[in-house]
């Protein structure tokens, strides 16, 4: 036998190049599938690959090493897959095969490669040989398991989508990498979605890269020039603003100040909280062709390469960000680099690597890399569309429960409401001005400072917490959310209580380490890992809040962040799961965690609606009735574009509730006494923000001085305010058409936010498109990211018309237009052949009953909505106790049918009053509520009706 030994990722490894020997594969049926063992293969390390049918369009794969397979408990996957569909079996030429009615796998005896075919014969998926690197050994903690990795064949044009919640800005992961890894503001899900209808669930916990899991380089890997052309470095000068000590200049070949550790590196009398510093010089790359360079960044930093200005991004100090720098070099030639640095604080961060092209044999791999694990285990997931395959996905991981009606309504949060007074002075400011409000947050340290665990609120500044209660819910009809955090001071009571126990995570007591409040104290979390310990931690949350009537909870530092800007090697010391290491366990906490919270409210009130929002994900999170939002992103329009793709991504992970911080969390210290210019900027900057966060699954209003409420931003008069209520107005004059969403999303795996490829599939000018998205089937939305732009450029997609939802303007699809974006409105525009719902101006979603109702039509093609309503507090959907009107226009005969209602629920409306509003190519018709462009008023009662136009 040869072996070819190669590096993956600083792993030694042999690739299996030919054997002298013959094929020796062992084939076993089984009642769900197959196995094959392959311990002799020409072209594959020895494993044993299993096949496993859980639907017609499912198919488990696994590979081990071994002889046998782990029982390890999966905690993502469900338990409760029961249905085992007919499959055909057949073996020859090499190879055996699956058949279900919808694919087909087939296993080649040689290597263990796994091929995935519809039922048309198109090829979807070919895995490519498992080498020696597939299966490498290791330990961590006396835990012993795999480093793993799998790649796949990927087709040139092919786009990738979904894995989470990530601050690239990129919408198509075709070519590019991505890591999941928890962190504040990256959202780590193992679920991938092909432009080809099908996906990859990818059962495992561990930090893994996807896509081009190359390793990034340092720059020291590139031929570095000085400021004076000298090869092999870059110069570097550290500069303090407010001191006479003398700039420091160095010679620098590496930047990478990543995490605390890393401050040390600095020059020995340089103080970041004064400082600045500036690197030149010139860069040289051995490759011609597209590189991409990834910056980690906290503070001010700009980046100029041969000139240009690449990037300018600013975050906050303590919480770095990260963005990716394309830029194409031709082999041999110096390209002058400049980089600016101003830290902004006393504890900033900054580094820069690099990433060649890719090369030739590796442009059409997409592969999985994870750091630990038993076996190589993942589900693939055929569909006839993308929602076909969300829908997979959620038969694998379990459906999204609907959420209370009041969370589609407006939350306003900040950071923070320190008293009880203020939470409700706001909340009857709201109420006084006429401003729609559902929600109002309650953010960290309502305790007293040194209690931080004991979830007991501060008497000082929340005397009587039930009151303040009582008063949201009975007076103002508002609930409340309060911030949960998994985390103990060491020496208050519940710190004793789970301790006795063994429920804490002990490394970081024993590291000394403070958190940033008062004088610091020391702290840690607990493990939701342990049954006892969730139990344990909801029957603190019951006794001490659920049981004073708090509606939601808002799960904080969920990553688990015990201690901010660790390195990934510290942060795994002082986070010790009980199931196992920290290294296997690595993405898990936030999963485990919502658990707790999910299954012990339910099991204390059956009868209401869990509602839970958290800071990070993982797969099957939803299940848990847990929404997700974006972090702590910065109050800045890069970071605002950014969260588009982020949250059309964490949707394509098949997760449905996603929501951010509207006017982003960290303010630049310009915005928060502003004046002027600075004032002009802040409001336009969150009137766009709110404009775009109005069409997102959840509507959330937060953030850092300045206080976030829109009085507070803008004064009545002002366009800032007019146009943030008429945003806020018209969500909730459409909460017949989301409420419906909220209830297909359970009742038929729907998925809100839409990218464009799950509905415009077959136009292939919308598969990278990262600044545009559909809400539900009906609205394209087209947020506005630039300072004082008054118009953009956008692409209506093919195949149909559209039109502007505040003219009623036609416009043929297929094409890019500049549109109007006049401050106080946002491009929007309704698909013809829409059908949507609107209900009475409200200020909550309970004031009073959707009637009556008007229908938009939107003619040029035919159309379908189905109106869905329930009870909007409880679990009887769960037991089939809800209602669904159909609606059916068909442009033929220029007929709107309303069906026959299915199903009821307590105290449902049984007589109805519909208003009609067409809207045609000929006659445009704004969507404005107004009275006089009602052509039609029908009264229903149940039965199916007809109207002509």
């Amino acid at each position: 036998m040869i072996r070819r030994l190669f590096v993956v990722s600083g792993i030694l490894c042999g690739a299996i190049l030919s054997n002298l020997h013959a094929q020796v594969a062992n084939v076993k049926k089984n009642s769900d599938g197959i196995s094959v063992s392959i311990r002799d293969g020409r072209e594959s390390a020895p494993q044993t690959v299993r096949l496993q049918v859980i639907s017609d369009k499912i198919i488990r794969v696994t590979s081990s090493p071994d002889d046998t397979f782990s029982s390890r408990k999966s905690l993502m996957v469900v338990d409760s897959i029961n249905a085992r569909p007919s499959w055909n079996y057949s073996e020859g030429n090499g190879f055996v095969t699956l058949q279900t009615p919808q694919l087909r796998a087939t296993l080649s005896l040689s290597s263990g490669e796994v091929t995935f075919v519809d039922k048309s014969g198109k090829t979807l998926l070919k895995e490519l040989k498992r080498d020696a690197c597939a299966f490498v050994p290791a330990t961590y903690s006396g835990d012993a398991f795999y480093q793993l990795q799998q790649a796949f064949l990927s087709d040139p044009n092919e786009a990738y989508y979904g894995l989470g919640q990530h601050q690239n800005g990129v919408m198509n992961y075709k070519g590019r990498q991505v890591s999941l890894s928890q962190y504040n503001t990256e959202v780590a899900i193992p679920m991938v979605i092909s432009s080809k209808n099908y996906g990859i669930l990818w059962d495992n916990y561990s930090i893994t890269k996807v896509g081009d899991v190359r390793e990034p380089q340092p720059l020291s890997t590139l031929k570095l020039y000085s400021d004076k052309g000298e090869p092999g470095w870059l110069t570097a000068k550290y500069t303090q603003t407010k001191s006479s000590i003398p700039e420091i200049v160095r010679a620098e070949s590496v930047i990478d100040y990543s995490y605390l550790k890393d401050m040390k590196n600095f020059p020995d009398s340089f103080k970041l909280a004064n400082g600045k510093v500036r690197w030149e010089g010139s860069l040289e790359s051995p490759y011609t062709g597209l590189h991409y360079f990834f910056l980690k960044y906290a503070g001010y930093a700009k980046i100029w390469l041969d000139g240009k200005l690449v990037t300018d991004r600013w975050r906050q100090a303590w919480n770095a960000g990260t963005v990716e720098i394309p830029f194409h070099f031709e082999k041999g030639k110096k390209y002058p680099l400049v980089i600016d640095w101003n830290p902004d604080g006393g504890e900033s961060y900054l580094a820069l690597k690099w990433q060649s092209p890719i090369p030739e044999n590796l442009k059409n791999q997409f592969a999985f890399q994870s750091e630990a694990g038993d076996q190589i285990d993942y589900y693939f997931i055929g569909g006839n569309n993308m929602d076909d395959v969300i829908a997979g996905y959620r038969t694998l991981t379990g459906r999204a429960p609907i959420m209370p009606k009041w969370a589609m309504g407006f939350w306003q949060s900040r950071e923070r409401y320190k008293t009880q007074d203020e939470i409700l002075t706001t909340v009857k400011t709201f109420r006084d001005r006429k401003i729609p409000i559902d929600n109002i947050v309650l953010d960290w340290s309502y305790w007293a400072e040194d209690q931080w665990g004991s979830q007991e609120f501060d008497k000082t500044r929340f005397p009587d917490a039930e009151q303040m209660l009582s008063d949201l819910h009975k007076k103002y009809n508002t609930q409340l959310m309060i911030s949960v955090w998994p985390k103990f001071y060491e020496g208050i009571d519940t710190y004793k209580d789970f301790a006795s126990k063994g429920w804490l995570f002990t490394r970081n007591i024993q590291d000394g380490r403070r958190d940033w409040i008062g004088k610091g104290y020391h702290n840690t979390f607990y493990d939701p890992f342990n049954e006892k310990a969730r139990t344990g931690f909801w029957t603190l949350l019951n006794n001490k809040l659920y049981s004073k009537g708090i509606d939601a909870w808002w799960l904080d530092a969920t990553e688990p962040d015990i201690h901010s800007n660790l390195d990934v090697d510290t942060r795994k010391t002082i986070y010790t799961p009980s199931l196992g290491s920290s290294v296997r366990y690595f993405n898990a906490f936030p999963l485990q965690n919502a658990k707790a919270i999910y299954e012990g409210q339910r099991a204390a009130n059956p009868n209401s609606r869990v509602f839970i929002l958290t800071r990070s994900s993982y797969g099957g999170q939803q299940r848990y009735s847990a929404a997700t939002w974006s972090g702590d992103i910065s109050s800045r329009w890069h970071d605002m574009k950014d969260q588009i793709p982020a949250g059309i991504n964490f949707s394509l992970s098949g997760l449905p509730y996603w929501t951010m911080d509207i006017g982003g969390f960290s303010v630049e210290r310009r915005y928060e006494r502003a004046q002027g210019a600075d004032l002009d900027e802040w409001r336009e900057l969150n009137t766009r923000w709110f404009q775009y966060g109005a069409f997102t699954p959840l509507f959330r209003v937060h953030g850092q001085f300045p206080f976030r409420e829109i009085y507070n931003i803008a004064p009545e008069d002002h366009a800032a305010y007019k146009s943030m209520l008429f945003y806020n107005k018209l969500r909730y004059r459409l909460m017949p058409y989301i409420y419906s969403l909220a209830g297909k999303t359970y009742h038929d795996n729907y998925t809100i936010m839409r990218g464009l490829a799950m509905d415009f599939g077959g136009d292939t000018a919308v598969a990278s498109v990262a600044d545009q998205f559909m809400f539900g089937p009906a609205l394209l939305v087209n947020p506005i990211t630039e300072y004082k732009a008054t118009n953009r450029s956008l692409y209506l997609p093919d195949g149909q018309g559209w039109y502007d939802a505040y003219t009623g303007k036609f416009l043929q699809g297929g094409k890019r237009i500049v549109a109007a974006a006049p401050y106080e409105r946002m491009p929007l525009y309704i698909k013809a052949g829409s059908i949507i719902p609107t209900g009475p101006e409200i200020q909550y979603t309970s004031e009073k009953p959707a009637d009556p109702l008007t229908l938009y039509i939107y003619t040029g093609q035919d159309g379908s909505f189905e109106l869905y309503e329930d009870e909007g507090v409880n679990y009887n959907y769960e037991k089939g106790i809800y209602s669904t009107i159909p609606f059916a226009y068909n442009e033929r005969s220029k007929t709107l049918t309303i069906g026959r209602r299915a199903g009821s629920f307590p105290n449902m409306l049984k007589n109805r009053t519909f208003n009609v509003v067409w809207v045609t190519p000929k006659k445009g018709v704004a969507l404005d509520f107004k009275q006089s462009n009602i052509k039609k008023t029908v009264t229903y009662s149940g039965e199916q009706i007809e109207v002509k136009m």
